[in-house]
């Protein structure tokens, strides 16, 4: 890469000195089409499960199940590719336009060698489910499903990769593009394979699963396609010398990431645990609380955009040594993300009888009752979509500073030595019940934000 590459694609020199306002836009200018990519591949699930609710509730279970088993294998390897991020952030704010593409380098390599244990794990996920308890019928069904599946883990994270890649030199509207496209080509590629219409075979589950592979493949092409052959990624040369690994980078990228995996099971474990102490409660706890769970997914997607974008933004300032440039990203995200969830947080507290109904189907058992708790459990989590926010993009910030290690020993103690216990006693030992739970969750992410932010503060300062 010619030293005029890097200089062509750098932050511009009046980026130390930007103002507050320059700041809050260019975060929202990276964050926007982050988000949007988010709340995209959360539209592909959903229309993979309405297609997989026609087969009956059976399938719905096993496609349940086996997004468990896939997820949490696949969650080491999202960790580490969001450790991309960081590293090429930095040297794109340093101007090191060789170490971006090391960079990525490292990040498409370690999604290969990470890819073969989880696909292991996927083909292998019946053995797994009947060790566990689950029903033979439900697991076989479930392992047809993850046999679809377990082909598209690596180009699902060399995307990942490339997505993190391309927000670090700040273009992420390609991704945005990519996956609004994938959207309907998933949808005609899962109906017929998982239905046999069209002249293809009726491939059941495995036909759903193989689906998604192939999207996850044409998803991964086109990107790689656009980081080699369009401005400003082909100035990169995101191929030259891939076929060496690079391992200093791949120890740090695996120090970054690590950390970033085991925190995000962390927290999916939480709320694993939560749903089975719903389950404990009665099964109409169980399922207002997947209600409320599902809507603050998809409110989730806004801050975790806003999230990477923070890591972008933070890792550019760390680069080219700008303090004050550190502080301004770390701030404006979090006032972008605290303004944006207080917003739609008042947005489901007034609206929560409409939005719960939109999830009441006929199979649902009392849907009077369960809308009622899941209208609850809402207004309830009204400060826990707030400080769920906060945490989510300040762990951004942080990881711009390659931060990890610390914010994972704080998420043990607020996700498990102090949110799950309250989960616990406020559900079983008071008149709570339900809504205690939710209580506890607000509690332990509270606590998890506050010294998340604690931590920017110190290393910023």
């Amino acid at each position: 890469m010619t030293s005029s590459a890097g200089t062509n694609h750098a932050p511009p020199a009046a980026a130390p000195h930007s103002s507050l306002a320059h700041e809050l836009w260019e975060t929202i200018r990276l964050a926007a089409p982050m988000a949007l990519t988010q709340l995209s591949q959360i539209a592909m699930m959903s229309t993979d499960l309405a297609f997989i609710g026609r087969l009956g509730g059976e399938a719905v279970a096993a496609a349940a199940l086996s997004g468990t088993i896939y997820f949490v294998s696949f969650t080491f390897g999202m960790g580490l590719m969001s450790a991309v991020a960081p590293l090429a952030a930095q040297a794109f704010g340093a101007a090191e336009s060789a170490l971006v593409r090391r960079s990525l380098g490292a990040g498409l390599w370690a999604g290969l060698l990470v890819a073969l244990p989880i696909m292991v794990i996927s083909l292998n996920g019946e053995v797994i489910l009947i060790a566990l308890g689950q029903a033979r019928g439900v697991a076989h069904l479930a392992q047809d499903y993850l046999l679809g599946l377990a082909w598209g883990v690596a180009p699902a994270l060399w995307f990942l990769a490339l997505r993190s890649f391309m927000g670090a030199v700040n273009r992420p509207e390609p991704v945005l593009w990519i996956t609004l496209a994938a959207i309907p080509v998933n949808a005609l590629l899962v109906y017929p394979l998982l239905f046999g219409h069209w002249g293809l075979p009726r491939l059941g589950l495995t036909g759903a699963g193989l689906a998604t592979s192939l999207v996850n493949l044409a998803t991964f092409a086109i990107a790689l396609w656009f980081a080699i052959r369009k401005p400003p990624f082909r100035d990169y040369h995101v191929l030259t010398r891939l076929v060496r690994i690079d391992w200093r980078l791949m120890r740090q990228l695996v120090v970054i990431g690590a950390p970033i995996s085991l925190a995000f099971l962390l927290e999916y474990g939480l709320f694993s645990a939560a749903s089975l102490l719903m389950g404990l409660i009665s099964t109409t706890a169980l399922a207002a609380h997947q209600i409320a769970l599902q809507v603050t997914a998809i409110l989730y997607m806004i801050p975790f955009g806003i999230s990477m974008a923070a890591t972008v933004r933070v890792g550019h300032a760390v680069g080219r040594n700008d303090v004050g440039g550190i502080r301004r990203a770390g701030a404006m995200a979090m006032l972008l993300g605290l303004g944006l969830a207080a917003l739609l947080t008042l947005i489901v507290v007034v609206a929560r009888l409409s939005i719960v109904h939109l999830f009441l189907g006929a199979g649902i058992a009392d849907a009077e009752t369960t809308g009622a708790l899941a209208a609850t459990l809402l207004l309830i989590g009204a400060s826990f979509f707030i400080t769920d926010a906060l945490q989510t993009i300040v762990v951004g910030a942080l990881r711009g500073i390659k931060d990890t290690r610390v914010p994972l020993l704080f998420a043990i103690l607020g996700y498990w030595v102090v949110g799950f216990p309250a989960c616990y006693l406020l559900g079983f030992h008071t008149p709570l019940s339900a809504a205690g739970i939710w209580i506890g969750l607000s509690i332990g992410t509270a606590l998890y934000a506050s010294l998340l932010i604690l931590r920017f503060v110190k290393l910023s300062g």
